[in-house]
């Protein structure tokens, strides 16, 4: 079986969005290799000033949100009139489609707050269908191994020790797999993953080994292509998985829109003027 070794990392840089929420960001719009994941951004501080702003009502187009918290709580409410009330542990989906207006804001616990929100391609033929939403509380995220070295499987399936390992949500845009690994120092963890997936780690915590090759906390890590993932960590730590089927096709990205073409973007802009974004 082929292991994925490391072909590049790429260090996470601090930003803003919303309304002047503190961010790190990996910006993967014109990577092909992080496809079809665009952009990952980890939230993460204990001031409330730096996140308390959150994401007032704003529009997107053409892509996927998933929101997961480790810490703190969102309060997520859109168009269609859900509201979701995201806590620690949790995770939200929702697929912009062909429009949606949503806002997604804080509820401080214990004044911290440490989540992430990865944004996720949608192919051409999927871009305007109806937007849809789901949150997912921490009992429904499905947990593998024990406190020491825990898998947390959020989205998709991957196979483990001969066994499948699956995720709660599994019905999306395109084929993705998305968990959350957490380990003690030493501790080592096998993953059989599609070898049609691309897969990206985020170490958001600690530092692991793959191949041969370290990586720490803040960073990005592209995998080659390959059967098994295998990853160790060197000190407590957690990572994120990110794995999928890559979208190859054109990416145009203006603001909270992702289309294929600059046209389709000047369309998304005069539809959300003209207040039939979401129609």
């Amino acid at each position: 079986m082929k292991l994925r070794t490391v072909t590049r990392v790429i260090q996470s840089h601090p930003s803003k969005d919303g309304d002047g929420v503190k961010i790190n960001r990996v910006h993967g719009f014109n990577d092909t290799k992080l496809s079809p994941f665009l952009m990952v951004d980890e939230l993460k501080s204990d001031n409330p000033n730096d996140y308390i702003g959150g994401f007032p009502p704003h529009p997107h187009r053409g892509i996927e949100t998933l929101t997961y918290m480790l810490k703190g709580h969102f309060q997520h409410r859109d168009h269609m009139g859900n509201v979701g009330e995201l806590r620690s542990g949790g995770a939200q989906w929702m697929s912009a489609g062909k429009g949606v207006i949503h806002s997604e804001m804080p509820i401080m616990s214990d004044g911290e707050l440490h989540g992430f929100q990865i944004w996720i391609n949608l192919p051409a033929a999927k871009k305007m269908l109806p937007a849809q939403y789901h949150d997912f509380q921490a009992p429904e995220i499905n947990e593998f191994g024990s406190a020491q070295n825990l898998l947390r499987m959020i989205a998709g399936n991957a196979t483990e020790n001969g066994e499948a390992i699956t995720g709660p949500l599994q019905k999306t845009g395109i084929e993705t797999l998305v968990a959350d690994w957490q380990a003690q120092s030493g501790e080592t963890r096998d993953i059989e993953i599609s070898p049609d997936y691309q897969v990206n780690l985020y170490v958001y915590k600690g530092a692991i080994e793959i191949a041969g090759k370290q990586t720490a906390q803040g960073h990005l890590v592209q995998l080659s292509v390959g059967e098994q993932l295998s990853m160790t960590a060197l000190d407590d730590s957690g990572v994120l998985i990110l794995a999928g089927l890559p979208i190859d096709e054109p990416v145009v990205h203006y603001g909270p829109f992702v289309m294929n073409s600059m046209d389709e973007i000047n369309q998304a802009i005069q539809d959300y003027q003209n207040g039939v974004l979401t129609d």
